[in-house]
């Protein structure tokens, strides 16, 4: 590549000596387990394997990896929310949902809870704009329950009297205290009991 002033060849970039991909998908799960406020620079670059500068380079400050942390989480261990919503009917989404919550919360080989949840529950001040980040990203899987219930009352699939908007709420609630507990320790078989035994009676208003 030549400068338009002098001719000459312009120095090339040099080249990132660490994969991108795998280091996000580190510095996720570092995220994941520890909280956001948790997740000392020092660690994260530890566990991604780079240095604070290339991690600046290539991702931004820590909000922005955080922000980059939760797309990744999002479209890949949370996005049983995505297929429970094209389910044929509202119990198989609630089902699926349920399910996939207490599955993915639950894997040895990944930390317990939710991101989404435990990311930034007990932050200062300083991290506000990361707790109101989480907050929207809770309230969005709510909204899209809400408008996948709402297509099942106009289709006939819920009782015309059915609240879509409270009936996505009951079901996020119960989705985000199973990732609570399985934080807390909780086992895969018990949660599971806990979704069974609220979907039992389906709807439940």
């Amino acid at each position: 590549m030549e400068t338009e002033q002098t001719g000459q060849r312009a120095p090339l970039g040099r080249p990132r000596a660490f994969d991108t991909e795998a280091a996000l998908e580190r510095a996720m799960l570092f995220f994941w387990e520890h909280g956001y406020e948790g997740a000392s620079l020092s660690g994260l670059t530890k566990a991604m394997g780079v240095s604070t500068t290339s991690m600046y380079t290539a991702f931004g400050n820590k909000e922005d990896l955080f922000r980059k942390a939760l797309e990744r989480y999002t479209e890949g261990p949370s996005a049983y929310l995505t297929r429970a919503l094209e389910e044929p009917s509202a119990r198989a989404v609630a089902t699926a949902l349920l399910t996939g919550t207490v599955r993915t919360t639950t894997r040895p080989a990944q930390p317990h809870g939710c991101l989404g949840v435990q990311g930034a529950l007990a932050t200062g001040t300083s991290a506000a704009t990361v707790r109101d980040l989480l907050a929207a990203w809770r309230e969005d899987g709510c909204n899209r329950l809400r408008e996948r219930f709402r297509q099942a009352v106009d289709e006939g699939d819920l009782p015309a009297t059915t609240d879509p908007g409270l009936l996505g709420r009951y079901v996020s609630t119960l989705a985000f205290g199973i990732a609570v507990q399985a934080a807390s320790g909780i086992g895969r078989d018990e949660l599971q009991q806990m979704a069974d035994a609220a979907l039992a009676a389906w709807p439940p208003f």
